[in-house]
C-alpha cells in the first residue's frame, strides 16, 4: 500500500488523505459497539467505539486480514459533541486495537442508528496484497 499525501499538503494526524493498494478486498459492514449476542455491555462512547472496532478485526481475521490492511473506515456517530468531548478515549481504543495503521476516514454525524442504544457504527474496507 502507498500512502498519499499531495506535494506541500501537511501530513495528516490519525488518518491518511490517501491511499493505493491492490489485491483482495475485504469490506466489513457497519460495525457497533455490541457484542456477538448482540447485546450492549456499555452506553459508554469510547466502549462502544472500541467493541465496534473489536468487531471489526473480528470480522476482518474471518477474511484472513487485520487492522495492517485497512484502507478505508467510515464512522457514523450520534452526537459530535459526545465524539469530540471522548477524544482521548477513542484515541486509547484506536490504538490498542487498530494500532499504527492510519487508513483514509471519514467520520459524520448522523440523526439515528438502526439500533436506538448504539452511539457510534463504523465500516470498512481492507485490502490484502496478493504474492
Amino acid at each position: 500500500m502507498d500512502m498519499l499525501n499531495p506535494p506541500g499538503w501537511p501530513r495528516p494526524k490519525g488518518y491518511s488523505n490517501g491511499i493505493a493498494a491492490s489485491g483482495r478486498m475485504v469490506f466489513v459492514a457497519g460495525m457497533i459497539g455490541w457484542n456477538e449476542n448482540e447485546e450492549f455491555e456499555t452506553d459508554d462512547f469510547a466502549g462502544q467505539f472500541r467493541k465496534a472496532l473489536e468487531n471489526i478485526c473480528a470480522v476482518l481475521k474471518e477474511g484472513g486480514a487485520g487492522p495492517e490492511h485497512l484502507v478505508r473506515l467510515t464512522m457514523y456517530f450520534t452526537d459530535k459533541q459526545e465524539y469530540l468531548g471522548n477524544l482521548k478515549g477513542v484515541g486509547e481504543a484506536y490504538r490498542d486495537v487498530i494500532g499504527r495503521n492510519y487508513p483514509v476516514m471519514a467520520a459524520v454525524q448522523v440523526v439515528a442508528l438502526m439500533e436506538d442504544r448504539a452511539k457510534v457504527e463504523i465500516e470498512a474496507t481492507a485490502v490484502v496484497e496478493e504474492g
